[in-house]
């Protein structure tokens, strides 16, 4: 069996990692697998290929905050991504996110319609099915379901000052519907759910939940209240790769000035400017690449905090799990399907008393180190090996 994957980027960020945990199942079954992506670079010992480079994604970028044709561009590199899929004869393709300004979608999906070969497709946000954005809950937008137009969400990624989302829509649907042999794959029950009002319904749609590393992300002695002088407070953590708007940093600090003096919030991911607008009850800390640190502050924490306003299957909550600390979350997208009674809570968006009150529940170690074993990685992936092999066999 010969997988080729593509991906955005390679090795970090969420999908970055299930792109190469995908292609670790693959290689420990001794088949062959490669990662095509467009950003960043990729970790030693992994068969991958660049798609184009900087300059093009940032042309790509600049491009659309015009034009709004995220996408739509960057047809040279494209037409070179086509010329190594077919020097690599793969028997199986495997989209994952291939928004970020770096391919030509049209492009690609001629070439998959006359290649003919199965095609899976992860989808770990919901713009394949809309005419612009890749989250829609916080705009209350469900135009997506019969047509986009006049989007109210321009300033969201990807970010453009003209609005194009009718003719995108209409392009998308034309592009994306008409490939034998796709299966698509959602990591929560929620965008399974949006796919089916969508104009990708009649595609075959299986629900395969990420997981993370259980060797990393585990209980461990941590120091880390120590060395942050807050060592006689309940620590609140948050994290996240990027604290965009719809991450719900501005409901920190207000969850901040409502906590008294026996609690600490500590924010991973932060930008050094981010940081320096921060109440003094609030410690930032920027992006750390580091898992096994990661594990020790997830550890350290008394209560994982996730105050998005829009997510898929938020990665951050099973690494929270798997370290033993129970998670509150806003009620979005499938953010709470992995957070049950016994391990957290589940509040409305935006009701930062509902968090507060959700601090009083009682830590059950036991029953969140049940929950957590459902997220190993090596079960979770196993599932892509296993779907890859039926569709072959059908």
């Amino acid at each position: 069996m010969k997988v080729f994957q593509i991906n955005s980027v390679c090795g970090y960020g969420s999908t970055g990692k299930i792109a190469v945990d995908i292609y670790n199942v693959l290689a420990a079954a001794g088949e062959q697998c490669r990662i095509a992506f467009g950003r960043g670079a990729a970790p030693d010992g992994i068969d991958c290929v660049k798609i184009g480079c900087e300059i093009d994604v940032r042309l790509h970028g600049a491009l659309s905050r015009f034009t709004d044709k995220s996408g739509f561009y960057s047809k040279k590199t494209t037409l070179r991504l086509i010329d190594q899929i077919k020097a690599f004869e793969p028997d199986i393709i495997h989209l994952h996110n291939i928004h970020g300004y770096y391919l030509n979608v049209k492009l690609l999906f001629d070439f998959l319609k006359e290649y003919n070969k199965p095609v899976v497709w992860t989808l770990h946000d919901c713009w394949a099915f809309t005419g612009h954005c890749a989250y829609y809950d916080a705009a209350g937008c469900t135009k997506w379901q019969r047509g986009c137009n006049n989007c109210p969400n321009l300033s969201s990624y990807p970010k453009s000052f003209k609005d194009n989302s009718r003719n995108n829509y209409l392009i998308k649907k034309a592009t994306f519907c008409d490939v034998d042999n796709l299966t698509l794959v959602t990591p929560s029950n929620w965008l399974k759910g949006e796919v089916s009002h969508s104009f990708l319904s009649k595609y075959r749609c299986d629900v395969i939940n990420n997981g993370v590393n259980t060797d990393i992300f585990k209980p461990c002695d941590s120091n880390i209240k120590t060395r942050l002088g807050i060592e006689n407070k309940k620590m609140l953590l948050g994290v996240a790769s990027v604290w965009e708007e719809r991450k719900g940093l501005a409901d920190f600090i207000s969850l901040a000035k409502k906590l008294t003096d026996d609690y600490a919030i500590v924010l991973v991911g932060l930008s050094d400017k981010q940081k320096k607008s921060l109440p003094e009850n609030i410690i930032g800390i920027t992006r750390t690449s580091d898992q096994k640190e990661l594990a020790l502050v997830y550890s350290a924490a008394d209560f994982y905090i996730n105050l998005t306003y829009e997510d898929n299957y938020p990665t951050t909550n099973l690494e929270a799990l798997c370290c033993g600390t129970p998670v509150i979350t806003y009620d979005t997208g499938g953010s709470g399907e992995p957070v049950s009674n016994d391990c957290g809570a589940v509040v409305p968006c935006g009701d930062i008393d509902a968090v507060i009150s959700a601090l009083n529940m009682p830590k059950n170690t036991e029953k969140i180190a049940k929950i957590a074993s459902n997220f190993d990685k090596s079960v979770c992936f196993e599932k892509y090996f296993e779907l890859y092999k039926e569709i072959l066999n059908a």
